[in-house]
């Protein structure tokens, strides 16, 4: 790698928060840093080909066409934990180095978690509409208590196994379905792990942990959701393409699973806050049939949507941005960390 005082780094869909702590790192270090607010594919073609080291987020699709406009690029590190919007495959043929912040945020996407559970278990969402009109009603918001109730974690990383931990607490039964059970963890905590078509059918409450992989693209299908209690309600802070939207509303629709709480959606690539579709002038079918599936979940009366904000608090973008930085600092110093690498087939 360059020497450090000669680095050349690009901080892509870098948003108005993040100016004022990127801005002192400038002040310590002799890199080079530039910031942009758009996707890394869409920085200028001169900023592609000197650029050394990227750090994104992940609207930022790092595949092939882009490594390619790339030759200097030797590190990609993503300010998420998430890695399915970048290509492993082809930064390990480019040679890029590829770090992602694995821990930033545990607690706070747990917390939002509860949050969203509590909100759906409550009809806190119902409730504080019907107040802002000066409606007083309680008709319909009957809710249920998590207490004793049987909570099913899918995926027991740094995450899964905070929510078993909050899930305790509150004195709720805990099933676990993970590739790689750790028994000494079930016994310490508490929590039984099983395979995932008996979490679906004994939970109450089922919340998802797990990466987007090709392996769990659509892992809660018809078929899965087909074996959810008609009282459960669902939990997804994860990746939204982990849910099959279409087989969630048709569940919803005919009164199989009770309601959904989901900080994602499987239509976040091609939803924009200021149009519908980031192309509106190609839309495929596949984009048409996920953003009115998206929309129609968002106004669906037994679901709730948050912006993809569960890792959103104050302390865990200052954790994110200093293990960026951190990472950084030890791939110029020859020591890589938080690499991700490959899954092995």
């Amino acid at each position: 790698m360059a020497e450090t005082g000669q680095l050349k780094i690009v901080f892509a869909e870098v948003e108005v928060w993040e100016r004022e702590f990127i801005d002192e790192q400038i002040e310590e270090l002799a890199w080079q840093i530039d910031m942009y607010d758009v996707p890394a594919e869409e920085l200028p073609t001169d900023v592609k080909a000197s650029l050394q080291v990227l750090s994104c987020f992940i609207e930022s699709q790092i595949d092939e066409t882009f490594l390619d406009a790339c030759p200097n690029l030797k590190l990609v590190t993503t300010r998420s934990t998430g890695v399915d919007h970048i290509d492993l495959e082809a930064c390990d043929r480019h040679g890029v180095t590829v770090s992602n912040v694995a821990q930033y945020g545990e607690n706070t996407v747990a917390e939002h978690t509860f949050g969203l559970m509590l909100t759906l278990s409550r009809h806190l969402h119902q409730a504080i509409e019907r107040v802002k009109r000066s409606e007083t009603s309680i008709e319909g918001l009957l809710g249920f208590d998590l207490y004793g109730k049987t909570l099913g974690v899918i995926g027991a990383g740094h995450i899964g196994l905070h929510v078993v931990r909050m899930g305790r607490a509150l004195s709720m039964r805990t099933l676990v379905y993970d590739l790689e059970p750790r028994r000494i963890l079930a016994e310490v905590l508490q929590f039984e792990y099983t395979d995932l078509d008996s979490l679906l059918q004994k939970s109450d409450v089922v919340t998802i942990h797990v990466p987007l992989l090709p392996s769990t693209y659509h892992l809660l299908n018809a078929e899965k959701l087909a074996l959810m209690k008609s009282t459960a309600i669902l939990v997804n802070t994860a990746r939204g393409a982990i849910i099959d939207s279409g087989a969630l509303l048709k569940a919803l629709n005919e009164d199989r699973i009770a309601g959904a709480a989901l900080d994602v959606l499987e239509a976040e690539h091609v939803i924009t806050e200021d149009d519908i579709l980031r192309h509106p002038d190609e839309p495929s079918l596949d984009e048409l049939r996920l953003v009115v599936e998206a929309y129609q979940l968002m106004r669906h009366p037994r679901v709730i949507v948050t912006p993809h904000i569960a890792f959103y608090s104050r302390e865990a973008l200052q954790r994110l941005q200093q293990t960026t930085f951190d990472n950084i600092r030890a791939f110029a110093a020859g020591e890589p960390r938080n690499t991700v690498t490959v899954p092995a087939s």
